[in-house]
């Protein structure tokens, strides 16, 4: 196995190791933490496609995971100023 491969092969460990860990419920800074991190690493570094494919598709599900965390902050404060 070559170092590409390797590198996608742990990167969809990490993948698949986030989404479990997405089950837990995590803070809106963890969220955007890890976002961070993603987007970084696409920037800085000249990656094989499909790794950064795979970066740039768990970058999209953290921008989910975020949004719908806003959203939900948002509805409580619509709550509690309406109160």
């Amino acid at each position: 196995m070559d170092r590409m491969d390797e590198t996608m092969v742990a990167e969809k460990k990490a993948t698949k190791k986030t989404a479990k860990k997405a089950e837990e419920k995590r803070t809106l800074e963890e969220l955007f933490g890890e976002l961070e991190t993603v987007t970084a690493e696409l920037e800085a570094q000249e990656l094989p496609l499909e790794e950064a494919f795979l970066k740039y598709r768990r970058g999209m599900e953290l921008l989910k995971e975020c949004n719908a965390a806003v959203d939900i902050v948002e509805k409580e404060l619509q709550i509690l100023e309406e109160a």
